[in-house]
């Protein structure tokens, strides 16, 4: 039996433990990645003074206006993500948390998640190059088209790789002049698939000067719940879709598909 004296005391020594597990608790590493806004890239002009898109063997035209990818930059797989950290991503409009196997599938490995990002850039700008020749009616064998981005892996910049071909050798002009941000995987046939963060990417779309943003359909609530003042979202399934509600947006004729 306790004295009045001691109970206090044996209270204290009780929360001792407790204590611990919650430093514990917020200090240990957990499966998560926080991500931020990332760059974006025009890819009708140059970056790191290379053209992104290089065509031959068929004639190409001047475009005006802007089709920005975007990205999103994460915590590393082998940095620590604290219970604090994940407090503060959830509360951060700026900050996202994303489940580590979301953000790096292949692994924890360094050296294998640069190659998986490799190899999934350029499975993403093959299936780019044959959906925009394909939508253009142009046969593959006798177009060349280069594609080149450096320091940027992942398959979601598909969509916008796709629509810069498509603007270069069409005869019509995509952007309107505008500045045109989005994000999205395309296959050979030219479905458009969801990639994630992408209310980040409407961020770093946003401060590059981007007032219209393609995104996934399937991705509209997330691109909502974020949305930057100023900018305008299209949802797009496939490729043809999305030149259509371009080419509508810049005419004036024809409905622009909104979220």
């Amino acid at each position: 039996m306790f004295s009045r004296l001691s109970r206090p005391r044996a209270l204290a020594v009780c929360a001792l433990p407790v204590v611990a597990l919650l430093a514990t608790a917020v200090f240990a590493p957990l499966p998560f990645s926080v991500a931020q806004p990332g760059l974006t890239a025009d890819v009708l002009g140059e970056n790191r003074g290379t053209p992104v898109i290089t065509i031959s063997g068929a004639p190409t035209h001047d475009t005006s206006g802007q089709l920005r990818m975007t990205t999103i930059v994460a915590t590393g797989p082998d940095t620590r993500v604290s219970l604090g950290d994940v407090i503060d991503g959830w509360f951060a409009t700026d900050r996202a948390v994303m489940p580590r196997d979301a953000v790096y599938p292949s692994g924890d490995d360094l050296r294998e998640i640069e190659q998986y990002n490799v190899e999934q850039m350029e499975e993403s700008q093959d299936a780019a190059t044959t959906a925009a020749l394909d939508h253009l009616g142009l046969d593959a064998a006798d177009v060349d088209v280069t594609l080149r981005l450096a320091d940027v892996g992942g398959p979601s910049a598909g969509l916008l790789f796709a629509l810069g071909i498509v603007d270069k050798l069409d005869t019509g002009d995509l952007t309107g002049g505008r500045v045109v941000a989005g994000t999205g995987t395309i296959t050979p046939s030219g479905k458009v698939g969801p990639v994630g963060g992408v209310p980040l990417k409407t961020q770093s779309a946003r401060r590059d000067g981007a007032t219209v943003f393609l995104v996934p359909e399937a991705e509209c609530g997330d691109a909502r719940s974020q949305l930057p003042k100023g900018m305008r979202l299209i949802p797009v399934e496939t490729l043809d879709g999305a030149v259509d509600a371009l080419t509508a947006l810049r005419t004036g004729k024809g409905e622009v598909p909104s979220c």
